[in-house]
Protein backbone atom coordinates (compact mmCIF):
# COMPACT_ATOMS: atom_id res chain seq x y z
CA UNK A 1 0.00 0.00 0.00
CA UNK A 2 1.23 3.62 -0.97
CA UNK A 3 1.13 7.09 1.02
CA UNK A 4 -1.40 7.76 -1.00
CA UNK A 5 -3.48 4.40 -1.12
CA UNK A 6 -3.32 5.69 3.01
CA UNK A 7 -4.87 9.06 2.79
CA UNK A 8 -7.80 8.06 0.56
CA UNK A 9 -10.98 6.88 2.18
CA UNK A 10 -12.61 4.15 0.69
CA UNK A 11 -15.95 5.87 0.74
CA UNK A 12 -15.16 8.69 -1.15
CA UNK A 13 -16.07 7.09 -4.23
CA UNK A 14 -19.80 6.80 -2.71
CA UNK A 15 -20.77 10.44 -1.92
CA UNK A 16 -19.12 13.78 -2.86
CA UNK A 17 -20.78 15.02 -0.21
CA UNK A 18 -18.07 17.00 2.03
CA UNK A 19 -17.17 15.49 5.51
CA UNK A 20 -18.59 16.99 8.60
CA UNK A 21 -15.53 19.35 9.15
CA UNK A 22 -15.71 20.66 5.76
CA UNK A 23 -19.48 21.49 6.40
CA UNK A 24 -18.98 23.46 9.46
CA UNK A 25 -17.47 26.07 7.38
CA UNK A 26 -20.28 26.67 5.01
CA UNK A 27 -23.27 29.01 5.57
CA UNK A 28 -26.41 27.74 7.23
CA UNK A 29 -29.00 27.02 4.95
CA UNK A 30 -32.59 27.97 5.50
CA UNK A 31 -35.87 25.30 5.55
CA UNK A 32 -38.64 25.46 2.74
CA UNK A 33 -41.66 23.92 4.41
CA UNK A 34 -45.41 23.50 2.87
CA UNK A 35 -47.95 23.51 5.42
CA UNK A 36 -51.42 22.25 3.55
CA UNK A 37 -54.74 20.99 3.81
CA UNK A 38 -58.75 21.77 2.53
CA UNK A 39 -60.68 24.38 3.14
CA UNK A 40 -61.50 25.39 7.33
CA UNK A 41 -58.43 23.57 8.65
CA UNK A 42 -56.97 26.75 10.17
CA UNK A 43 -53.96 27.31 7.94
CA UNK A 44 -54.35 30.76 7.97
CA UNK A 45 -54.55 31.24 11.73
CA UNK A 46 -51.34 28.85 12.18
CA UNK A 47 -49.09 31.29 9.36
CA UNK A 48 -50.05 34.05 11.44
CA UNK A 49 -49.30 32.01 14.79
CA UNK A 50 -45.69 30.84 13.74
CA UNK A 51 -45.12 34.84 12.67
CA UNK A 52 -46.36 35.90 16.11
CA UNK A 53 -43.90 33.18 17.43
CA UNK A 54 -41.03 33.68 15.60
CA UNK A 55 -41.05 37.54 16.37
CA UNK A 56 -41.56 37.32 19.96
CA UNK A 57 -38.10 35.74 19.60
CA UNK A 58 -36.71 38.43 17.49
CA UNK A 59 -36.71 37.17 14.49
CA UNK A 60 -37.61 39.40 12.07
CA UNK A 61 -40.35 37.99 9.30
CA UNK A 62 -41.95 39.28 6.30
CA UNK A 63 -45.59 37.83 5.28
CA UNK A 64 -46.43 37.66 1.93
CA UNK A 65 -50.44 36.14 0.30
CA UNK A 66 -51.28 35.82 -3.02
CA UNK A 67 -55.32 35.92 -3.76
CA UNK A 68 -56.26 36.74 -0.07
CA UNK A 69 -59.99 35.84 0.60
CA UNK A 70 -60.40 39.19 1.78
CA UNK A 71 -59.26 40.76 -1.93
CA UNK A 72 -56.81 43.19 -0.44
CA UNK A 73 -52.94 42.74 0.80
CA UNK A 74 -53.60 41.02 4.00
CA UNK A 75 -53.40 37.50 5.86
CA UNK A 76 -56.82 36.70 7.00
CA UNK A 77 -57.74 33.97 9.21
CA UNK A 78 -61.46 33.06 9.50
CA UNK A 79 -61.45 33.34 13.08
CA UNK A 80 -60.51 37.13 12.79
CA UNK A 81 -57.04 37.41 13.20
CA UNK A 82 -55.59 39.82 10.45
CA UNK A 83 -52.08 40.78 9.45
CA UNK A 84 -50.88 43.55 6.66
CA UNK A 85 -48.92 41.65 3.82
CA UNK A 86 -47.01 42.26 0.82
CA UNK A 87 -49.28 40.89 -2.61
CA UNK A 88 -47.60 38.17 -4.57
CA UNK A 89 -48.66 39.39 -8.43
CA UNK A 90 -48.34 37.10 -11.20
CA UNK A 91 -45.14 38.75 -12.06
CA UNK A 92 -44.08 38.81 -8.86
CA UNK A 93 -39.65 38.22 -8.02
CA UNK A 94 -39.87 37.09 -4.71
CA UNK A 95 -36.08 37.09 -5.01
CA UNK A 96 -36.30 40.97 -5.61
CA UNK A 97 -38.97 41.73 -3.47
CA UNK A 98 -36.52 40.38 -0.44
CA UNK A 99 -32.91 42.76 -2.16
CA UNK A 100 -35.63 45.66 -2.23
CA UNK A 101 -36.38 45.07 1.99
CA UNK A 102 -32.44 44.61 2.07
CA UNK A 103 -31.22 47.47 0.16
CA UNK A 104 -33.77 49.57 2.54
CA UNK A 105 -31.89 47.99 5.56
CA UNK A 106 -34.34 45.44 6.81
CA UNK A 107 -33.51 42.35 7.64
CA UNK A 108 -35.24 38.86 6.71
CA UNK A 109 -34.70 35.62 8.88
CA UNK A 110 -38.17 34.11 7.67
CA UNK A 111 -40.82 34.41 5.43
CA UNK A 112 -44.36 33.38 5.85
CA UNK A 113 -46.59 32.49 2.63
CA UNK A 114 -50.26 32.43 2.84
CA UNK A 115 -52.24 30.85 -0.28
CA UNK A 116 -49.01 29.23 -1.91
CA UNK A 117 -50.89 27.13 -3.81
CA UNK A 118 -51.65 30.02 -6.11
CA UNK A 119 -48.18 30.87 -6.72
CA UNK A 120 -46.25 30.19 -9.67
CA UNK A 121 -43.39 27.21 -9.99
CA UNK A 122 -41.21 29.65 -10.69
CA UNK A 123 -41.73 31.56 -7.81
CA UNK A 124 -41.99 28.89 -5.59
CA UNK A 125 -38.49 27.91 -7.19
CA UNK A 126 -37.62 31.66 -5.96
CA UNK A 127 -38.56 30.61 -2.66
CA UNK A 128 -36.22 27.72 -2.77
CA UNK A 129 -32.96 29.71 -3.53
CA UNK A 130 -33.89 32.40 -0.94
CA UNK A 131 -33.97 29.58 1.34
CA UNK A 132 -30.76 27.34 0.28
CA UNK A 133 -28.50 30.85 -1.08
CA UNK A 134 -29.63 33.34 1.85
CA UNK A 135 -30.76 30.53 4.75
CA UNK A 136 -34.00 32.19 4.63
CA UNK A 137 -36.72 29.94 6.46
CA UNK A 138 -39.60 30.21 4.63
CA UNK A 139 -43.06 28.67 5.14
CA UNK A 140 -45.65 28.21 2.78
CA UNK A 141 -49.20 27.62 3.79
CA UNK A 142 -52.02 26.86 1.14
CA UNK A 143 -54.37 23.91 -0.63
CA UNK A 144 -53.16 21.29 -2.53
CA UNK A 145 -55.92 20.70 -5.13
CA UNK A 146 -58.39 22.93 -6.48
CA UNK A 147 -62.11 22.23 -6.98
CA UNK A 148 -61.03 19.47 -9.03
CA UNK A 149 -59.24 17.90 -6.84
CA UNK A 150 -56.60 18.42 -9.30
CA UNK A 151 -53.12 19.87 -7.61
CA UNK A 152 -52.21 23.34 -8.14
CA UNK A 153 -49.16 23.79 -10.02
CA UNK A 154 -47.36 26.25 -6.88
CA UNK A 155 -48.67 23.35 -4.66
CA UNK A 156 -47.00 20.96 -6.77
CA UNK A 157 -44.13 22.18 -7.56
CA UNK A 158 -43.82 22.78 -3.30
CA UNK A 159 -44.50 19.20 -2.64
CA UNK A 160 -41.42 18.48 -5.43
CA UNK A 161 -39.22 20.94 -3.69
CA UNK A 162 -40.11 21.57 0.19
CA UNK A 163 -37.63 19.99 3.07
CA UNK A 164 -40.62 19.57 5.19
CA UNK A 165 -44.36 18.65 4.03
CA UNK A 166 -46.73 18.98 7.02
CA UNK A 167 -50.10 18.20 7.02
CA UNK A 168 -52.73 20.59 9.03
CA UNK A 169 -53.76 18.55 11.79
CA UNK A 170 -56.87 20.54 12.79
CA UNK A 171 -59.72 18.13 11.14
CA UNK A 172 -62.45 19.28 8.81
CA UNK A 173 -65.46 17.21 8.23
CA UNK A 174 -67.36 16.39 5.71
CA UNK A 175 -71.44 16.25 5.90
CA UNK A 176 -71.56 13.06 6.74
CA UNK A 177 -68.93 13.10 9.08
CA UNK A 178 -65.74 11.77 7.58
CA UNK A 179 -62.79 13.41 7.51
CA UNK A 180 -63.26 15.71 4.64
CA UNK A 181 -60.41 16.42 2.25
CA UNK A 182 -61.81 17.92 -1.31
CA UNK A 183 -62.51 21.32 -1.51
CA UNK A 184 -65.83 21.01 -3.96
CA UNK A 185 -67.28 24.23 -5.97
CA UNK A 186 -70.99 24.37 -5.39
CA UNK A 187 -73.94 26.24 -7.28
CA UNK A 188 -76.98 25.91 -6.77
CA UNK A 189 -76.81 22.74 -4.60
CA UNK A 190 -74.70 21.49 -7.53
CA UNK A 191 -70.85 20.52 -7.50
CA UNK A 192 -68.96 22.12 -10.13
CA UNK A 193 -66.65 19.92 -12.20
CA UNK A 194 -65.68 22.45 -14.79
CA UNK A 195 -64.54 26.33 -14.84
CA UNK A 196 -61.22 28.50 -13.69
CA UNK A 197 -59.03 27.62 -10.80
CA UNK A 198 -59.14 30.55 -9.04
CA UNK A 199 -62.71 32.08 -8.20
CA UNK A 200 -62.31 36.35 -7.73
CA UNK A 201 -65.41 36.72 -5.60
CA UNK A 202 -65.80 40.40 -5.41
CA UNK A 203 -66.40 40.35 -9.69
CA UNK A 204 -69.34 38.78 -11.71
CA UNK A 205 -66.38 36.80 -14.07
CA UNK A 206 -64.74 34.30 -12.86
CA UNK A 207 -61.02 34.59 -13.56
CA UNK A 208 -58.19 31.90 -13.69
CA UNK A 209 -54.66 30.87 -13.62
CA UNK A 210 -53.75 27.85 -15.38
CA UNK A 211 -57.23 26.90 -16.89
CA UNK A 212 -58.68 27.23 -19.68
CA UNK A 213 -61.61 30.48 -20.24
CA UNK A 214 -64.73 29.72 -19.72
CA UNK A 215 -67.24 32.24 -21.03
CA UNK A 216 -69.71 31.12 -18.60
CA UNK A 217 -70.51 34.07 -15.43
CA UNK A 218 -70.33 32.97 -11.96
CA UNK A 219 -72.52 34.99 -9.49
CA UNK A 220 -70.41 34.35 -6.17
CA UNK A 221 -74.12 35.22 -4.51
CA UNK A 222 -74.64 32.10 -5.57
CA UNK A 223 -71.45 30.00 -5.37
CA UNK A 224 -69.91 28.85 -2.46
CA UNK A 225 -67.38 26.10 -1.20
CA UNK A 226 -67.81 23.07 1.03
CA UNK A 227 -65.02 20.46 1.97
CA UNK A 228 -66.30 16.87 1.35
CA UNK A 229 -64.95 13.50 1.25
CA UNK A 230 -63.72 11.42 -1.35
CA UNK A 231 -66.87 9.64 -1.31
CA UNK A 232 -69.48 12.27 -1.49
CA UNK A 233 -67.34 14.31 -3.79
CA UNK A 234 -66.71 11.57 -6.09
CA UNK A 235 -70.56 11.44 -5.84
CA UNK A 236 -71.50 15.31 -6.00
CA UNK A 237 -73.48 14.51 -3.30
CA UNK A 238 -73.42 17.82 -0.44
CA UNK A 239 -75.89 16.37 2.02
CA UNK A 240 -79.06 17.37 2.95
CA UNK A 241 -78.69 20.81 3.70
CA UNK A 242 -76.11 22.65 1.70
CA UNK A 243 -77.19 26.53 3.37
CA UNK A 244 -76.33 25.19 6.83
CA UNK A 245 -74.82 27.92 9.13
CA UNK A 246 -71.02 27.62 8.53
CA UNK A 247 -70.85 27.00 5.15
CA UNK A 248 -67.92 29.16 3.72
CA UNK A 249 -68.72 31.47 1.15
CA UNK A 250 -67.09 33.85 -1.25
CA UNK A 251 -68.56 37.19 -0.40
Amino acid sequence: MTALDDELDPTDALSAVPAAGDRRGMPVAGRLKFCYGPMDCGKSTLALQIDHNHARQGRCGVLLVRHDRSGSARITSRIGITRDAFEVEAGTDVRHLVRQLWARGRHVDYLIVDEAQFLSPAQVEQLAELADDAGIDVYCFGIATDFRSELFPGARRLFELADELQPVQVEVLCWCGLPGRFNARVRDGEVLRTGETVFVADTGQATGVNSAPTHEPIDSATVRYQVLCRRHFRLGDVGPSMARQGQLRLT
